[in-house]
């Protein structure tokens, strides 16, 4: 029973015990002060027309004082109560008979899907994930104000507890592919067990926001336990370490001799300032730049006017030889001889992954947080440039904002890149709407939690060899393309309709990188294509 109907079954009470105590209260004054004894009956009709203001004064022209008294506070009281009805009991009722039913259950004929419990930001990327590959999905959303929205907005979801075993039955457990719990470590938890209880056979993943509580989750029998939180910081620590050692970063291995590599270029690389066509990558490197992020946009394949600017990452395949040499030019002159200062704002989960792999590579870093602690080195706010300056901005080359907080976040950005307009800003976000305001508050990189989060989910319920993530904001993606097949990449223009370059074929166990546009594919033919993730979720939906 919901709020109206109790508030509507209290209003029916209250008038039906008014109305039955002014009819004995009228049958006894009619008898004692008017000489004009009544019925119950009739005294009741005459209450009923007077709170109805339906009355006709059929029993008016009352002599006694009393009398009159008691017919103004029943006039009154008459009053009172049908204005009372219309915002207590009709306009909630008009409202819900006119609002979205939001169903409670999915429909039969669902199966093999993923039960998602339950919507958070994070859940978007997963979804695309989802979509591209025409798996069926439905979010399972406790609060009804939200589910209404999702609902209105065209998300297949259920108004039901995702905690309790009805819920979770309602969206079908039992024949699903998989159950993804995200919503808080204890909770989560407990949609584990009660998942486990309802069918041991279903794939549960749980997200977890503290990487020491996993082990909880898997003694609840979660089948995979992400932290996504220790991926965010390697991520954001490559940008720096990968200029002061011989990783070359975010990288997949597509054959034995054929890697994809995202190389970030730095403030003043040989390359930095040039177009793609004056840089000379292609013809001095050998490589074959395939994708370009510019502000947080991405570019496949990039035009040739395109400016490298510092902080634009270049996504390229080729064999490790040619891209060590490209990575050489994506390095300032100052980096490739010394590994400068790096300063870590922030000292939670993220930021202390970031420092241990700082630590790994000897790269001498100095941590600003607002809360005293091992391993802080400066106390204070990061958006106060005092505090900026006691922690060395101005002889730092890199400065990486492990702010849990957005708007943190972007102000200590601005902060940051007005007081250096030369130091590297490498940025956490935790939703991905707030990637595009830290690009423009002057950020060079930015990595967004829930990009992260979405992404290692989609892995664990489709499986490793449907996808393989950068762990970054591109996919490379391997897949079959039935539709494909028999036609040249020329002809099928695959670049053009859907944003994705085809970066190499794996025939028979062979993997075939020299793609010309009169490559047909062949039946079987298992295709590696990069791209951002609407890029490539098109590509399957295209010729999957």
């Amino acid at each position: 029973m919901n709020t109206w109907q109790r508030r509507s079954v209290i209003y029916t009470g209250v008038l039906a015990l008014s109305m039955y105590a002014f009819a004995v209260v009228y049958q006894y004054g009619m008898a004692t002060f008017e000489g004009d004894p009544k019925t119950f009956l009739e005294a009741f009709q005459f209450v009923v027309e007077t709170f109805t203001t339906t009355g006709y004064g059929a029993q008016a022209g009352w002599d006694a004082t009393a009398m009159l008294v008691l017919i103004i506070v029943m006039d009154i009281t008459g009053t009172v109560m049908i204005f009372l009805a219309l915002p207590v009991v009709a306009f909630p009722a008009f409202e819900e008979a006119l609002s979205t039913t939001v169903p409670t259950a999915i429909e039969n004929g669902h199966e093999d899907h993923v039960v998602v419990a339950t919507y958070t930001p994070r859940v978007e990327t997963l979804i695309g994930e989802l979509d591209s590959r025409d798996v069926d999905w439905v979010i399972v959303e406790p609060d009804r104000d939200r589910a209404t929205d999702l609902y209105e907005e065209g998300y297949d979801v259920i108004h039901n507890d995702p905690d309790s075993a009805d819920g979770l039955t309602a969206a079908n457990l039992s024949d699903a592919r998989a159950l993804v719990a995200d919503v808080s470590d204890q909770v989560d938890a407990s949609i584990v067990l009660t998942a486990k209880e309802i069918d041991e056979a279903v794939r549960v993943v749980s997200v977890v926001e503290e990487p020491d509580r996993a082990r909880y989750h898997d003694l609840a029998g979660a089948d995979a336990v992400l932290s996504p939180r220790p991926l965010l910081g390697e991520s954001l620590a490559r940008k720096v370490t990968a200029s002061v050692s011989t990783d070359l970063g975010s990288k997949v291995e597509v054959g034995e001799d054929f890697d994809i590599v995202e190389l970030p270029v730095h403030r003043g690389a040989d390359v930095a300032g040039r177009t793609l066509a004056e840089s000379g990558l292609r013809e001095q490197a050998s490589v074959n730049v395939i994708g370009a992020w510019f502000d947080g946009e991405f570019e496949s394949p990039p035009q040739p006017d395109s400016v490298i600017e510092p902080g634009t990452v270049l996504l390229m395949t080729g064999n490790e030889d040619q891209l060590k040499r490209l990575a050489d030019r994506t390095r300032s002159e100052v980096r490739r001889h010394t590994s400068g200062e790096t300063i870590v704002v922030g000292h939670g989960e993220v930021g202390q992954t970031v420092t241990d792999i700082l630590e790994d590579v000897d790269l001498p870093y100095t941590v600003v947080d607002q809360a005293d602690g091992p391993g802080v080195d400066v106390v204070g706010d990061a958006t106060d440039p005092e505090v900026l300056e006691a922690a060395g901005l101005r002889d730092a080359r890199s400065v990486i904002l492990a702010i849990p907080d957005d708007t943190a976040a972007e102000f200590a950005t601005l902060v940051v890149r007005d007081e250096s307009r030369r130091v590297e800003i490498i940025a956490r976000a935790e939703e991905a709407e707030a990637v595009q305001k830290m690009y423009r508050a002057g950020a060079d990189y930015v990595l967004a939690l829930g990009t992260v989060t979405g992404r290692m989910v989609a892995s664990e319920v489709l499986g490793d060899e449907d996808v393989i993530s950068l762990d970054t904001q591109v996919e490379v993606v391997r897949t079959c393309a039935p539709r494909l097949v028999g036609t040249s990449l020329g002809d099928a223009d695959v670049r053009a309709r859907t944003g994705v370059t085809v970066v190499a074929v794996e025939r028979n166990g062979d993997v075939v990188t020299d793609l010309g546009p009169d490559f047909r594919t062949q039946t079987g033919d298992e295709l590696i294509v990069a791209g951002p993730d609407e890029s490539t979720n098109r590509f399957t939906e295209v010729f999957g």
